[in-house]
């Protein structure tokens, strides 16, 4: 099922699911009647040329597509990676609730006509189930080592550098939403490794505040279109509360606990992001570091107040606010008949030459 621009599914929760999500797909069907175009608008960048890639990362085989662009170079071209946002996020930035965002798969098109080649992985828990073995279906009723995020992202880091074509002094690590979190301890968890960095829709502030602002958004339009009752709108944000404060002061949470959209499952990979305060991250950084941030004036899961935080601690990033833009980087416009499918919506034009002129810069 598409989803509306507006209707975001919660940062920060790994891979398991609350109630919540039920209430957020009511709003969505009462948000929209229509589904997509028959013909989407045109994508970004260039194709380039893909294959299919796999390895071992965090004791899981992880799948990955590397791209390269249309015009290699003796000599090497430049390597990015791209690191997903939130919960179960596949290797093209889609996942159940925006499952044609195709974020990632568009920022690996728009780097491809830069002259960068990509790679984009599957998260544990995302991508083709079918291709998932024992392992993967085991863990995901379990509560996972948050560890095996950081795991997995050296490894896919290893795996772009490998690549014949890639030229391993020349990379950069692109991470989306939650994956700007990634992208900013990439010099502590990539051995060695000194990358640039495109953070696209970064969080600013610790995620279980992210969690709690966006959860208090989505409640109360719930409760104005009559999706929810007052009283379980308030009974849901006050658990949401307590159970921050539980996971901050390293309470276990249990089943019996009245928790909001938070579960035992999720309290470990929730406490261990949360102690990561992005400004915090960003000040740990080599000052040289070039980056580059992107966010979107109509993202309705980052705030501006939010990325202005961020930028505090990087005071030498370039960064590029987006008109009419929203999480995903596509043209939003929320007036009477606009389209507001994420499959129906263009990328931003402005993205290409913002990443372009980065990239120029960088070498």
């Amino acid at each position: 099922m598409s989803t509306p621009a507006r209707t975001p599914a919660l940062t920060g929760l790994p891979l398991h699911r609350g109630h919540l999500l039920s209430v957020v797909a009511a709003v969505t069907l009462l948000a929209t009647a229509c589904g997509p175009t028959d013909q989407g608008p045109e994508r970004p960048g260039v194709s380039g040329t893909e294959r299919e890639l796999s390895f071992e990362g965090g004791g899981f085989t992880v799948g990955a597509t590397f791209t390269t662009p249309p015009d290699g170079a003796p000599e090497g071209v430049p390597g990015a990676l791209i690191i997903s946002g939130s919960g179960p996020t596949d290797r093209d930035g889609n996942s159940p609730p925006r499952p044609e965002a195709d974020t990632n798969l568009n920022l690996s098109r728009v780097l491809g006509a830069a002259g960068v080649a990509t790679l984009r992985y599957d998260k544990l828990g995302s991508g083709d189930p079918e291709s998932w073995d024992d392992r993967v279906e085991d863990a995901l009723e379990e509560t996972v080592d948050p560890h095996v995020f950081d795991a997995q992202m050296a490894a896919a880091y290893a795996a772009l550098i490998e690549q014949p074509e890639v030229d391993p002094e020349r990379t950069i690590v692109v991470g989306h939403s939650e994956g700007a979190l990634f992208a900013l301890r990439a010099h502590e968890v990539l051995d060695g490794a000194d990358p640039a960095l495109v953070l696209a829709a970064p969080p600013g502030t610790r995620m279980l505040d992210v969690i709690d602002r966006q959860l208090s958004e989505q409640v109360r339009t719930a409760e104005a279109q009559d999706a929810f009752e007052e009283a379980d709108a308030v009974r849901m944000l006050s658990d949401t509360r307590a159970a921050r404060a539980w996971i901050r002061a390293g309470r276990e949470l249990t089943e019996d606990d009245a928790t909001g959209p938070f579960t035992p499952q999720d309290q470990d990979y929730l406490a261990w992001i949360d102690a990561f305060d992005p400004p915090e991250l960003a000040g740990d950084l080599d000052p040289d570091t070039p980056v580059l941030v992107l966010w979107g004036d109509e993202d309705a899961q980052i705030e501006r107040e939010e990325v202005d935080r961020l930028m505090g601690g990087l005071e030498q990033a370039e960064r590029v606010d987006l008109a009419g833009v929203d999480h995903v980087l596509r043209e939003y416009d929320d007036s009477p008949g606009a389209a507001a499918l994420d499959a129906d919506r263009a990328f931003s034009p402005e993205v290409a030459p913002a990443v372009t002129e980065f990239v120029d810069g960088l070498w």
